[in-house]
């Protein structure tokens, strides 16, 4: 867990350094939970929002975006059971005088017992090599069973106490399994509570006349409210999908892990929209097409899991999490829930608007199921930066940290880099990125030995370093340097833009 732990620091270290993430407000000594992305960290970010949209909106002809209001009027969030219902059960250590959620701290606890279910799998792999067979022994190691058991009881208790809003019963779990506070160690808690996470704010200018409205904490009713505009005037046919890239804000007392939860942070949503009594069959297709979406950026298929949920939501029949293996430990990344059809009722019935669909095959009309695909875009950029950080150690014995971001995501697809600066060099690398950047993100860079550029490009993830020669004047050939395998070769000028194309392009991803 140390070792887990450093590797965010030098993660934060690194972003900070490198112009990635920096904490807001620093030169105030900072804003608790909340970030800035800098230059590379917002190029990052908008190809990450970039491949979502692309492959859930332009690839699709039944999807289509939305970019709603971040104020909504605030009935909304009676409807949505959000002023009644969007509570975390948070608990005090009288000794750290630090705040957690209880669900959280639990949930740490049996992640503990999963760990050392894989670690007595790793011994027997290494027991009896090739003759281990995981399935037997995961049925049979004594072990193995007991670690299972606990999770499985423990579970079920978190399940039963959440669902029945007892936070004794939460409180009294704490303490049977004997948790303790990870700063000081210590098992002095006070009891459970509730907590409300929406952020509220006066809307009206003069005093007496202000309503009280929220900061939206989700994306999705901003799409619900507007389902029949988008419906009618964009004659859509059920099944469809509304999506939305947006800020939420969460009140969150426990917020750390640096970019992982945050108080002002950024979703991406889909609302899919489908017939009454086919949305199982819709949530098992959105469950596998999102995982193969994280799999094609081959972080490693290993660092991905489903999770469903214990505790379904009030709206929801069904919901599980895709998991990541962030430094922290396996985390959501993204949920998928089939919402039923809660949503579109409770906004009928606090608004009297009708949202009913007309089913011109059915010859019926009826309130839609919606089945939902929501994923942290800030979660999913610590989750690429997480995977793509590495150091290095090279034949020749020296070091290296570099970044292998997948190229299609990478800050800067290239880095055009005159040998000297001078000779007609510089003049000759400006030529090129002229007629390169309109198509790629590109970087000049002539500070330093080629060494040291090449260095800095690894940190910072770029796939591709150009560098210009004295030869390259009278042959108009460059070198062309790969981030991962460091190999170089003699390109032609003229050639660059298909190589790019080909290694860094939104169709050499999708491919």
């Amino acid at each position: 867990m140390e070792q887990r732990e450093d590797k965010l620091k030098d993660i934060i270290s690194h972003a900070k350094e490198y112009g990635f993430v920096f904490p807001s407000s620093e030169i105030y000594d900072g804003l608790s939970a909340t970030y800035d992305y800098g230059q590379l960290g917002a190029e990052l970010k908008n190809n990450l929002k970039t491949y979502w949209w692309k492959s859930m909106v332009q690839m699709h002809d039944n999807i289509v975006g939305l970019d709603s209001a971040i104020f909504m009027h605030p009935t909304t969030w009676k409807a949505s059971g959000h002023i009644d219902a969007f509570n975390d059960p948070l608990i005090d250590n009288k000794d750290s005088k630090k705040r957690y959620r209880a669900d959280v701290l639990i949930e740490d606890y049996i992640e503990k017992q999963r760990q050392k279910i894989e670690k007595e799998v790793e011994k027997g792999i290494k027991r009896f090599g090739a003759d281990f067979d995981e399935t037997q022994f995961r049925a049979t190691n004594p072990n193995v069973l007991r670690s299972q058991e606990k999770i499985d009881s423990v579970e079920k208790r978190m399940k039963e106490s959440l669902e029945a809003n007892d936070l004794e019963a939460v409180y009294q779990l704490i303490v049977d399994l004997e948790i303790t506070c990870p700063i000081s160690g210590s098992k002095n808690w006070t009891e459970v509570r509730q907590f409300n996470l929406m952020f509220s704010t006066e809307l009206g200018s003069v005093s007496g006349e202000a309503a009280t409205i929220y900061l939206r904490p989700e994306t999705a009713q901003g799409i619900f409210v507007n389902f029949l505009n988008v419906q009618k005037s964009g004659r859509m046919k059920i099944p469809f999908g509304i999506a939305q890239i947006g800020k939420a804000f969460r009140n969150e007392i426990v917020a750390r892990q640096f970019i992982f939860r945050m108080r002002e942070f950024e979703q991406m949503e889909m609302q899919f929209f489908v017939r009454p009594g086919e949305e199982m069959k819709w949530y098992n297709y959105w469950k596998e097409f999102r995982l193969n979406w994280h799999h094609a950026l081959n972080l490693g298929d290993e660092k991905y899991r489903y999770h469903d949920h214990l505790k379904l939501a009030h709206y929801a029949n069904a919901a599980s999490d895709i998991e990541f293996d962030f430094p922290m430990g396996f985390k959501e990344l993204e949920g998928i829930h089939s919402r039923t059809d809660f949503d579109l009722k409770q906004h009928e019935q606090h608004s009297g608007k009708k949202l009913h669909y007309f089913d011109p095959e059915l010859n019926q009309s009826y309130v839609p199921y919606v089945i939902e695909t929501s994923i942290g875009l800030d979660r999913m950029f610590l989750a690429v930066l997480s995977a793509s950080y590495k150091n290095e150690t090279l034949e020749d014995g020296s070091e290296r940290v570099v970044l292998k971001i997948p190229a299609t995501l990478a800050p800067y697809k290239a880095c055009i880099m005159p040998l000297v600066k001078k000779d007609g060099l510089p003049e000759k690398a400006r030529e090129i990125i002229k007629m390169l950047q309109l198509d790629f993100m590109l970087q000049y860079d002539e500070k330093d030995s080629i060494g040291k550029r090449y260095r800095r490009q690894d940190a910072i993830g770029t796939p591709f370093s150009v560098t210009v020669d004295h030869q390259s004047l009278e042959d108009n050939m460059v070198t062309i340097r790969d981030r991962d395998t460091m190999e170089q070769q003699r390109v032609l000028i003229s050639e660059l833009s298909t190589i790019l194309h080909q290694k860094c392009s939104w169709t050499a991803l999708f491919n």
